[in-house]
């Protein structure tokens, strides 16, 4: 039982992480219709700002722990928003009335560019840094198993759930908000009555990339690494998670998160962990054949 509860907490960790890159996934679908494939690229980046922004603080001279988060938080999704932005300028924006394969395509391409981008300037090697936030409290020490909850782990959890209840508000209580759902139903007529589409479309791409910023820097603070490669495994499984949740539900992204990291975790820790994928995949195909919008998706409503 001690095993089961530090895998359970392990599982919402590495969940939160994934739920956070989902957001952005579900966000831009549910306006648009149509999946960000740079979106896991764009949460690598902002590992790698993260990981730059905190070794400029510190060889500045400056030590104080909460200040230098603080402003690697602040810089990673500053700049990071600013790739969301510019992904959807060149991606999205001159192919959204072409075919519907055309916007993937040009995602797909920016996400080989973005990962090479990367390789090429920080170089193909894992970029390790010291751990950051140190100490925990011991929840469980019997039969010498000790359940421990680190204070990176509290970080990353009560960040995602704060980051969460905001952009659900943001969505469902400010004009912001009233504008992304009045272009998710219908962008013609929300043009009709004053709805700016365009800054719509870019803002909601911009809210996705600072999201995976955040998550890129729960990533570095939580596993001490980054290297080019990881958004493409991230941006499959937070994919997955969309999909699993009910893509178009932030609640859903978050609640795919929280069930692919703890599929993830579990098997790793009871069967072999050479199929954790294969277990993620397989309990999102028996989800879709009896739920085929996912947990928490909603029908689509046929336009006539």
């Amino acid at each position: 039982m001690d095993y089961f509860a530090q895998q359970l907490i392990n599982g919402i960790v590495l969940g939160s992480i994934y739920g956070l890159i989902a957001i952005g996934y579900t966000m831009v679908y549910g306006i648009v219709g149509m999946i960000n494939f740079a979106h896991g690229d764009i949460f690598m980046i902002g590992g790698f700002i993260a990981l730059i922004t905190f070794l400029i603080l510190v060889s500045m001279g400056l030590t104080a722990v909460p200040v230098i988060l603080l402003i690697v938080l602040l810089v990673s999704m500053a700049i990071t928003a600013l790739y969301g932005w510019t992904v959807e300028r060149i991606a999205y924006r001159p192919l959204r009335h072409s075919f519907r394969l055309a916007p993937m395509l040009s995602a797909i391409g920016m996400s080989f560019v973005l990962s090479n981008y990367s390789q090429v300037a920080q170089g193909a090697r894992v970029k390790p840094v010291p751990p950051i936030i140190t100490g925990g409290y011991t929840l469980l020490d019997q039969n010498g198993f000790v359940v421990r909850l680190s204070n990176v782990q509290i970080i990353v959890v009560v960040t995602t759930i704060v980051l969460l209840a905001i952009f659900t508000w943001l969505v469902a209580r400010t004009r912001l908000g009233r504008d992304m759902r009045a272009c998710e139903q219908d962008q013609t007529m929300a043009a009709l009555l004053g709805v700016d589409v365009d800054r719509t479309i870019s803002m909601t791409f911009v809210i996705g990339a600072a999201l995976a910023a955040v998550a890129g820097m729960m990533y570095l603070l939580y596993y001490g690494l980054v290297d080019f490669y990881m958004g493409f495994v991230a941006g499959i499984k937070a994919f997955t998670a969309a999909v699993l949740g009910g893509i178009g539900s932030l609640p859903g992204a978050m609640l795919g998160g929280l069930a692919i990291g703890l599929i993830e975790t579990l098997w790793s820790a009871y069967f072999s962990v050479e199929y954790k994928d294969v277990a993620a995949f397989s309990i999102l195909i028996v989800v879709l054949i009896f739920m085929p919008t996912g947990l928490l998706g909603r029908p689509e409503v046929e336009k006539v």
